[in-house]
C-alpha cells in the first residue's frame, strides 16, 4: 500500500517490517515513553513480535490498518506514528484516535495535522461516526492536541493498570468527537 493520506507535511502509509528499526528507535526514547509505560525503552524482541504485528493488522471493517507510520514528503525522515482504528473490529462506527511522535517532531503541529487529517477523511469516506482518544490526565501536550483536531473532553476516569505510572494516580481522560460536531464545526 502507498500513501493513505497526505498533508501539507505528512504522509501516513501502513507498515511494514521495513519499519522496525524506526519503531524501535521511537520506542527506546524514554521521554517518548513517558506516558506510555513510565519510560520503559521497547526491546528489539518486542517490536518485531509484538508492536510490529499491531502496528501491521487490517481491520476487517475497512480492510485497513489502524496504525499509519508518518513521514516527511518525498522520502523524508520517519516522524512517528498515527493510531485511526475501529473500537470494534467488526465495524467503523467508533474509532480510537492516537499519536506517538518521536521528539524532533514534538511541538511543530505534526500530531494536529495529522489528527485532523484521519478524522475529516474517517467522517467522510470510512463511515465513522465518533472518534475517541484518551490520555492520562497529566499529559497536558496531548490533552492539547485533542483539542487542537477538534475533541472535547468527555469525562475523567481510573483503570486498574498492572504498573504504576508517574502521574497515573490522577487517572485518565477521555476526549471525543462526533459526525454532528465535526459536521457543525466545518
Amino acid at each position: 500500500m502507498g500513501v493513505f493520506l497526505e498533508t501539507g507535511r505528512l504522509e501516513l502509509r501502513a507498515f511494514t517490517e521495513v519499519d522496525a528499526a524506526d519503531v524501535l528507535a521511537l520506542d527506546g526514547d524514554p521521554e517518548v515513553m513517558r506516558f506510555v509505560n513510565g519510560g520503559r525503552p521497547t526491546t528489539e524482541r518486542v517490536v518485531r513480535e509484538e508492536t510490529l504485528p499491531r502496528l501491521m493488522r487490517r481491520y476487517a471493517c475497512w480492510g485497513l490498518p489502524g496504525y499509519w507510520a508518518a513521514r516527511e514528503p518525498m522520502g523524508g525522515g520517519f516522524l512517528g506514528w498515527f493510531e485511526f482504528r475501529p473500537v470494534d473490529e467488526r465495524e467503523s462506527a467508533v474509532v480510537e484516535l492516537g499519536y506517538r511522535l518521536n521528539r524532533a517532531a514534538w511541538g511543530r503541529g505534526y500530531a494536529t495535522e495529522g489528527a485532523r487529517a484521519l478524522i475529516d477523511r474517517g467522517f467522510e469516506e470510512l463511515g465513522v461516526e465518533r472518534v475517541t482518544a484518551n490520555t492520562m490526565a497529566v499529559n497536558v501536550r496531548s490533552r492539547r492536541v485533542m483539542v487542537k483536531a477538534g475533541l472535547r473532553f468527555v469525562r475523567r476516569f481510573t483503570e486498574e493498570w498492572p504498573e504504576l505510572i508517574e502521574g497515573g494516580e490522577h487517572g485518565e481522560v477521555e476526549y471525543g468527537l462526533s459526525r454532528a460536531e465535526w459536521t457543525r464545526g466545518r
